[in-house]
């Protein structure tokens, strides 16, 4: 749930403040705050500090000289801090006030409701906490700021609700049902191919992964295509819609390596909701989602190391590594985005361990034939804070990838392996493409600022503004 937010033209007296602010200088409004006591304050400490008397003021001071990405996460973060104020005080009504720029006022912003987010559908007592109401006070910032705003973050709850779930609520189908949800609330279609459609389709990729499951796997299309798309061609979105991934019979060896692993299907959450943003904000750009969703587990009946299967654009792979599953899937939707002669096609997936390794829980790791969009993604990444290292795709890579008694080898070699793995999902495309590893950063064991401990939603706000700036 997200707080009531109204814009407004006047300050309003005897109500708790954020007060955000360049110079000292413009603090002349705020006569019973000595200016003087709070440079001191402010220069001893952090770019942040409270006052309480009773009502709190909390201040912001955006320090010059920084690069503008690294003050508007700064003021991200201070939003962070003031939400853990707001909890701590419970209070409720509240006003942000900012004569410095619309972008740091609306980044402050975003951070106070990102960290508002919660997930306690399994508790029984709740720790729940939102501001009933929020007044806005910045003339550069409009309503339509706000909103869309709002509908981001809600957007990334989607994402953070979906990673957090069980398998015992999460299943293939239930994440099917999730996005026809999402669909019918922001006016995009979702199409469900069922087993029988994906085993008629020869997705030998997807099947061969969900052999082993007791629930089916599906294939899920979402399109967003207004009148107005600035785009003839579309931009697909593929996500990674592994809804548990226990490494099937190449059981995964390390500690703690399966606990969290309700996350592989993050990928896929930000396709979905990426897809809900663009829609309910109306984005002019034709879009189209595609994720195939199924678990990866041991039974009698899963494909084991040595199988051969043949996947849906006919190449054929020896299976080396059960737990290389997600290319697998990958692979196969990939080959089927040609069907929309995308002008780009961006996949979004938790695929190797060594992308984490790379970046820890800092940046995902992007690769692809587009220098172009790559250089345009990671100044996006920049500008919100969702960073990227880019790796290459040298021919080297593919080398391990060849296979005595099959076209390809889902696994190669330990080192590079995350080149690797991208190198053989470019087996399968033909188009402008860019695979994003978002191992490191789609799920958190702490919480990290605005960022949350379990799913972080990484990879929506992102994938958004990229797209908001695609044409």
């Amino acid at each position: 749930m997200l707080p009531k937010i109204e814009k407004i033209s006047v300050q309003k007296q005897n109500i708790s403040t954020a007060v955000l602010f360049q110079s000292f200088e413009s603090l002349s409004n705020y006569p019973e705050i000595d200016v003087d006591y709070l440079e001191e304050k402010l220069a001893k400490e952090t770019d942040w500090t409270i006052f309480k008397q009773p009502l709190v003021y909390f201040f912001h001071h955006s320090k010059e000289g920084k690069e503008h990405s690294f003050q508007l996460e700064a003021a991200r973060q201070a939003g962070s801090k003031f939400y853990d104020v707001l909890k701590n005080e419970k209070v409720t009504l509240l006003q942000i006030t900012g004569n410095s720029c619309d972008e740091l006022t609306l980044a402050f912003l975003e951070g106070l409701l990102l960290s508002g987010y919660s997930f306690s559908k399994y508790k029984k007592e709740k720790d729940d906490f939102v501001p009933s109401e929020i007044f806005v006070l910045d003339d550069e910032v409009s309503e339509n700021q706000i909103a869309e705003l709002q509908t981001l973050v809600k957007a990334v709850f989607y994402t953070r609700n979906l990673v957090n779930e069980p398998l015992s609520y999460l299943t293939a189908t239930r994440f099917s049902e999730e996005m026809e949800k999402m669909g019918a609330d922001a006016g995009f279609t979702v199409e469900v191919f069922n087993k029988k459609k994906i085993e008629a389709l020869r997705m030998g990729g997807l099947m061969a992964v969900n052999k082993g499951s007791i629930d089916p796997p599906t294939f899920n299309i979402m399109e967003w295509k207004p009148e107005n798309a600035l785009n003839e061609r579309p931009v697909v979105l593929v996500g990674k819609g592994v809804v548990f991934d226990t490494g099937g019979l190449s059981l995964k060896p390390t500690a703690k390596s399966m606990d969290y692993m309700k996350c592989d299907m993050a990928g896929g959450a930000v396709v979905a909701a990426t897809l809900y943003a663009v829609a309910k904000n109306k984005l002019p750009l034709h879009v189209v989602g595609l994720v195939p969703a199924t678990d990866n587990r041991p039974d009698g009946n899963a494909y084991v190391p040595g199988d051969v299967i043949t996947m849906f654009d006919g190449t054929t792979v020896e299976i080396k590594n059960t737990d290389a599953e997600g290319r697998l899937l990958l692979a196969d939707a990939l080959s089927y985005a040609k069907k929309f002669n995308p002008e780009l096609v961006v996949d979004v997936a938790t695929l190797t361990g060594s992308a984490e390794i790379i970046t820890g829980s800092q940046a995902l790791v992007a690769m692809g034939n587009s220098a172009e969009n790559l250089q345009k993604l990671k100044k996006v990444g920049d500008e919100i804070y969702e960073r990227m290292i880019e790796v290459p795709l040298w021919d080297e890579f593919a080398k391990p990838l060849k296979s005595n008694i099959a076209d390809l080898n889902n696994l190669g070699v330990r080192e590079a392996q995350t080149s690797i793995a991208g190198k053989f999902l470019e087996h399968f495309t033909d188009f402008s493409w860019m695979h994003l590893d978002i191992a490191g950063v789609a799920f958190l064991q702490e919480k990290d600022s605005y960022r949350p401990a379990g799913g972080t939603g990484f990879g929506t706000r992102l994938l958004y503004h990229f797209l908001k700036k695609f044409n």
